[in-house]
């Protein structure tokens, strides 16, 4: 039975479970190193519920890049709506910074990647960079109504140039383990857009 089938509290409960204990260990060792019974025994569950509510491993993985889609996405939203000046930028890059600190990089980025040649992964991986770039998108728009950046700023590219570094800098924080590569992209970005754009006082 697929996903589709969850109708009783007990069920979606048991089924987000399964995605949550899924989601992490994909986030740790990928898509191709996290096998079945791992994530059976890490959700207590026993293999007929798991094949009770995903068909396949590759079910379960789409059900997963879509909570991790889901999840960054409203994380990066919230962090993002109170932004009104260059202090709560700064706020928001120390958030992202913190959230690095575990070392597993990005979770939408690390299974987009290794998913990259399926149709679906991309269009969902897609989708959720979109919405991120969005988020940041409207923080900037924010700014230039409260009149800290100039009305001439390009954030549709600055958004872009934000959230690559974003990724770029999650991607080498993965590799190295340390967060560093990551806060000094963030700033480097942030000090670009404050010198090209932020208006005089």
């Amino acid at each position: 039975m697929t996903d589709d089938g969850v109708s009783t509290a007990k069920g979606r409960a048991t089924r987000d479970r399964i995605v949550g204990s899924a989601a992490e260990i994909m986030h740790r060792k990928g898509v191709a190193g996290t096998a079945m019974p791992a994530v059976r025994a890490d959700a207590g569950v026993s293999s007929s519920q798991i094949y009770h509510y995903f068909t396949d491993k590759d079910a379960l993985t789409r059900a997963v890049l879509d909570r991790w889609a889901e999840q960054i996405v409203a994380s990066q939203v919230a962090s993002l709506a109170s932004v009104t000046d260059f202090a709560g930028l700064r706020g928001w890059r120390d958030d992202v910074v913190a959230g690095a600190a575990g070392g597993f990089g990005c979770p939408l980025g690390v299974l987009t990647t290794e998913l990259a040649g399926e149709d679906w992964a991309r269009r969902a991986g897609g989708e959720g960079f979109r919405r991120w770039q969005q988020a940041i998108g409207a923080a900037l728009d924010r700014l230039v109504e409260c009149g800290v950046l100039r009305d001439d700023v390009d954030v549709e590219s600055w958004s872009v140039t934000m959230l690559s570094a974003v990724q770029g800098g999650l991607l080498l924080s993965r590799v190295t383990g340390d967060t560093q590569a990551l806060a000094t992209a963030l700033d480097t970005t942030l000090d670009a857009l404050a010198r090209a754009g932020k208006v005089d006082r």
